[in-house]
């Protein structure tokens, strides 16, 4: 039963809410093309839409709220610091197209978060334009593809991706016109090196890998990977997802990677999500650097240096507008300028030591199908409690009532009945603790009573949907419904 009106409901004509300040500009006639006959919008007071955005946020977890594990996407805080950076009036109220001179200080913002990326990751360049990982992705294989046609190189026609990698890797390969051949993993959760090597030859543009991995695994055979691609004469793109389990102990470009895309809502703290827009920067080694996305910002060196636009020689043009999701970029340099060396390092410590913890209190109630040290998300498996009934969705929707966000269900693939875990650093003990009683007591009610967690969730706003019946009729469009008062009770 409905309690309170939905917003199209309380509309009624002549209300408002906003007053517009008169005009202060001359009147001008909107396109024929972009106006409507009709537009069916709510006439509805200021308190009205307040009530109902509020109310509607409230049905929602936030990481704001709520322990978020959501394994792979690093669902980290949001230091309230980097939003008021990033309201700052030169950032905020500033255009793409102002000349150079007159946005000096979010140039040298630009300039310098792409040398801390750099810096960060062991890349010579770091183009920020992309606006998520997966679009960070794309951009780094267009890159490679634009190398190998510099040279002549035609004929690299296939892209390899393990079989543990960042589930977007194979679409990507697949857009950039390439081939994919999947590479198996091996008994520990590394790239079988041996069929690795089998399926590398002159063919191959590129080794798309996740290192971390999926698993939430150190990939211990990287070195060797790396090194017969290269061989090769094929690229190695690293996915930047699990970024955040390395900071300043590993450099991926130091291990011989060439592409790298980063994840700044995942690693800096930027809002994920619908609290976005996304980032997803890209660093490259040296000689990539021609074929990066233009415009890049240079430094001018002089009594004061100044930061201008420069397109690569090379460029394979613009693969955004105008030049990436600004405000995400003022988030991101703020989070690193806040840590410094030395907290970034820790960040990475504390993600990898919360998500060992987890494993090791949880292992003995749910499988762990690679049972060695984690990095920043272990992976579990409800195929013990499958035996009861109860599947992994079924432990994820019993978790809502505990006002505990789900972890990733059903990836990776190569896991079956998959629990993908990453508590990142930014959880206390007692939030672990918890979450760790609330695993067990779930494990318990599978093995005592397994239909009470098939129809969980119990407590939450909205019950259990029918998830089928919603892919399969799909309706993004709300239409209000005509009925009377006593019928909407």
């Amino acid at each position: 039963m409905r309690t309170e009106p939905l917003i199209f409901e309380l509309s009624k004509s002549g209300r408002q809410g906003v007053s517009m300040p008169p005009l202060d500009v001359p009147e001008a006639e909107l396109p024929a093309d972009l106006c409507r006959d009709s537009l069916p919008l709510p006439e509805v007071s200021e308190v009205d839409v307040i009530r109902h955005y509020t109310r509607l946020s409230q049905f929602n977890h936030a990481v704001d709220t709520g322990f978020y594990p959501l394994g792979s996407c690093t669902m980290k805080y949001n230091p309230k610091i980097n939003e008021l950076a990033a309201r700052l009036p030169g950032f905020a109220q500033i255009h793409p197209l102002q000349d150079e001179e007159t946005v000096q200080g979010a140039l040298e913002l630009m300039y310098g978060l792409q040398s801390y990326l750099a810096e960060i990751s062991g890349f010579d360049a770091v183009t920020l334009q992309p606006a998520a990982g997966a679009h960070g992705e794309l951009t780094g294989i267009l890159i490679a593809r634009a190398y190998f046609e510099s040279i002549g190189d035609t004929g690299r026609t296939t892209v390899l991706v393990p079989d543990s990698a960042h589930g977007t890797n194979p679409a990507t390969a697949a857009m950039a016109g390439y081939k994919v051949v999947t590479v198996p993993s091996d008994k520990s959760g590394n790239v079988d090196i041996d069929k690795l090597r089998e399926l590398v030859g002159p063919d191959t543009a590129a080794l798309m890998i996740t290192n971390p991995n999926t698993l939430g695994l150190w990939d211990e055979n990287i070195d060797e990977a790396i090194r017969l691609v290269h061989k090769a004469g094929g690229l190695v793109y690293n996915d930047g997802a699990n970024f955040n389990a390395i900071l300043g102990i590993a450099r991926p470009g130091d291990l011989g990677v060439d592409i790298m895309h980063f994840n700044l809502h995942k690693t800096f703290s930027t809002p994920h999500g619908g609290g976005g827009p996304g980032a997803g920067p890209v660093g490259v080694k040296s000689h990539l650097i021609p074929f990066m996305p233009g415009p890049v910002v240079e430094r001018v060196e002089g009594e004061e240096p100044t930061f201008r636009w420069k397109w690569p020689e090379k460029s394979i043009g613009k693969i955004h507008s105008f030049h990436g999701n600004f405000g995400m970029h003022v988030r991101a340099y703020t989070y690193i300028r806040m840590h410094g060396a030395e907290g970034l390092r820790q960040i990475s410590e504390d993600a990898v030591l919360a998500a060992n913890y987890l494993q090791a209190r949880l292992k003995d109630r749910y499988e762990v199908p690679y049972d060695r040290r984690c990095m920043h998300e272990f992976v579990a498996s409800a195929n013990r409690q499958k035996k009861r009934g109860v599947r992994a969705l079924d432990i994820a929707k019993r978790l809502l009532d505990f006002g505990v966000h789900p972890p990733t269900v059903y990836f990776p693939l190569i896991v079956d009945e998959a629990l993908m875990i990453e508590p990142t650093e930014t959880e206390s003990i007692e939030t672990l603790d918890y979450f760790i009683d609330v695993m067990r007591q779930i494990a318990d009610e599978a093995e005592q009573k397994p239909e009470f967690v098939h129809a969980a969730p119990h407590n939450t706003f909205f019950k259990r949907l029918d998830e089928v019946r919603a892919n399969r009729q799909l309706n993004l469009r709300w239409v209000p419904e005509e009925s009377t008062p006593a019928a909407a009770d």
